[in-house]
């Protein structure tokens, strides 16, 4: 480097940031801070007068740069501007409070970008240890580790959990929600209403004469049909109802913040779709339907007063929704 192009006070400020690296330095004696773990990349000091970094190159050649590549002296923005969008002002506040603070130590994991456009994760460790008489920052010492493997494989694991999570609540004939699925959602619902004095409802649908499709065209055909039926059922319900396939052709939908009118227009709806609609090889199949509104009580007797209306629609003719009176 080339000092005779500085200015006197540069000067003294180049020889106080060296000082204070070297005070480190030789605190630091056998480099208490280098530990055999995998993925380390080594020490980093961040003069935060200078705004300067001195690091390893193992982390610049872990992100794909070349020695001649990084900027001498280095400035703690050349790491900074690479940072992940959605990291980078954590890392900030991360750093920001330790300086001023209000945590122990920097301790922080982020994505950086790499010289080909990837994303690398790493994990950052340190701590200020040089402040002023006032106790502003001076210097910073740390380590940084490479994790994207790591991280990697504990993304890859989640991800496979919420594959499994969303399987063990999904219908696999249908793709819409299981009976455990659409209970537990009922479930909340309830306690939600109790809490927040909504209207709350729900309907039950069943299939007419479905054991014959089954026998008439096959369990194949029968399968289309109920695939069809859960299709337009959630097209045809607001966007934040909910379905789910309760068992065999039956399905219960509920419908938050609906009284017993708007649970019987959404019914009505539902029946008129089904009855429109041209099912393959099958033609016209219709619906029965019973709603009810919940009041205060447990979510059996809820379903059973459903599933009752739905029964008296069944032996009425089909072909009709029929709910407690509004």
């Amino acid at each position: 480097m080339n000092y005779n192009l500085y200015t006197k006070e540069a000067l003294i400020k180049r020889i106080e940031q060296l000082e204070r690296l070297n005070s480190e330095l030789l605190r630091e004696n056998d480099s208490t801070l280098t530990f055999a773990w995998s993925g380390n990349l080594g020490q980093w000091y961040l003069d935060f007068e200078s705004g300067e970094v001195v690091f390893n190159m193992l982390k610049a050649q872990a992100l794909g740069y070349a020695i001649e590549e990084i900027p001498t002296p280095t400035p703690y923005t050349f790491f900074t501007t690479l940072l992940h969008p959605d990291d980078y002002f954590p890392v900030m506040k991360n750093m920001k409070d330790h300086m001023d603070n209000l945590s122990d130590v920097y301790e922080v994991e982020y994505r950086i970008k790499a010289k080909d456009g990837s994303y690398k994760w790493f994990y950052d460790r340190g701590k200020v240890t040089q402040r002023d008489s006032n106790q502003k920052a001076l210097l910073a010492a740390g380590i940084v580790f490479d994790i994207t493997s790591k991280k990697l494989n504990e993304l890859k694991i989640i991800e496979e959990k919420q594959k499994l999570k969303k399987s063990s609540l999904t219908d696999p004939l249908t793709g819409i929600m299981n009976r455990r699925a659409i209970l537990d959602e009922l479930s909340q619902r309830m306690n939600h209403h109790l809490y927040n004095f909504e209207y709350l409802s729900i309907l039950m649908l069943d299939i007419d004469n479905f054991k014959n499709v089954n026998d008439t065209y096959g369990h194949i055909i029968g399968d289309k049909v109920l695939n069809k039926v859960a299709e337009i059922v959630s097209h045809t319900i607001r966007g934040h109802d909910s379905v789910g396939r309760y068992g065999g052709e039956e399905f219960l939908v509920i419908l938050p913040n609906a009284n017993c009118e708007n649970a019987q227009k959404a019914a009505e709806r539902i029946r008129k779709k089904i009855e429109e609609t041209e099912f393959d090889e099958v033609g016209r199949i219709t619906i029965s339907g019973g709603y009810t509104s919940y009041i205060d009580e447990s979510i059996e007797l809820l379903i059973d007063k459903a599933d009752k209306y739905l029964y008296e629609a069944k032996r009425s003719g089909r072909n009709k929704v029929i709910g407690n009176p509004c």
